[in-house]
């Protein structure tokens, strides 16, 4: 049933195409500030969305705040503009673009930012255990594999939210793969006209979202994961359909 409205908001939206500049720009900025803002928290950044905004548009630095979260804020903005121009150019998705993303993200912050994990790694509070770091790059290969198989045929809701489930459990990151999933399954989403899905960082959501997403590791099962992933989109698409209408 969800899909269905989904699809409903998807062809409201799109018979407003082309959509107002003004009102494109306003989302966008909006959206920039609330998708780094949430995406970050949900990582334990404890920048606030008002000094997330500041830091952004303004350029100033929080006091009492980590340099590496004023670093992790700048370079989630940057990989949503590259994100922006990737569709603006349609270009596909690729490892290249995967690994660019990765690269953005942690800027500044990490030696390995931009390539696959040399180290095998746990996962704090999950019981999922990502494959030994020599199988990634093999992995990553199927999972590319898959997703060029599948998206012509799966609804584009339910794919970006099973790549981003098959991502992080695949873990290809020593650090970063949450934000970079959640910047690739929204890729997947903006290629294809939709506006990005914000899972919120507030600790309903976030509980759910981790819930899920162990469910999804532990269990096989995808569907919890795949729910919350449409609220967020047909929330999204309702918010555009209320700025552009």
């Amino acid at each position: 049933m969800r899909l269905e409205q989904i699809d409903q908001l998807k062809t409201e939206l799109d018979s407003y195409r082309p959509l107002p500049p003004s009102a494109v720009r306003n989302l966008e900025q909006f959206y920039r500030v609330e998708w780094t803002y949430n995406s970050n928290a949900i990582e334990g950044n404890t920048l606030t969305l008002l000094e997330t905004k500041i830091v952004l548009e303004h350029g100033l630095t929080i006091g009492g705040k980590k340099l590496r979260e004023h670093f992790e804020i700048i370079n989630h903005a940057e990989a949503i503009d590259y994100l922006q121009d990737l569709v603006q150019q349609g270009q596909e998705l690729t490892p290249y673009i995967i690994k660019s993303l990765h690269q953005l993200v942690l800027k500044n912050i990490a030696d390995d930012a931009g390539s696959y994990r040399m180290v095998n790694v746990r996962i704090s509070g999950s019981q999922h255990v990502p494959p030994h770091y020599t199988l990634v790059p093999e992995q990553m290969e199927q999972l590319m594999e898959w997703y060029q198989e599948q998206k012509e045929s799966m609804h584009l809701v339910r794919l970006a939210a099973a790549f981003h489930f098959k991502f992080v459990y695949i873990h290809p990151f020593s650090d970063g793969n949450g934000r970079t999933a959640r910047l690739l399954m929204n890729f997947i989403l903006m290629m294809n006209g939709y506006p990005p899905a914000i899972v919120k960082a507030e600790d309903s959501a976030r509980l759910r979202y981790y819930e899920t997403l162990e469910e999804a590791s532990i269990k096989g099962h995808l569907q919890p994961f795949e729910q919350l992933i449409m609220d967020c989109t047909a929330e999204s698409l309702q918010a555009y359909i209320s700025a552009v209408k």
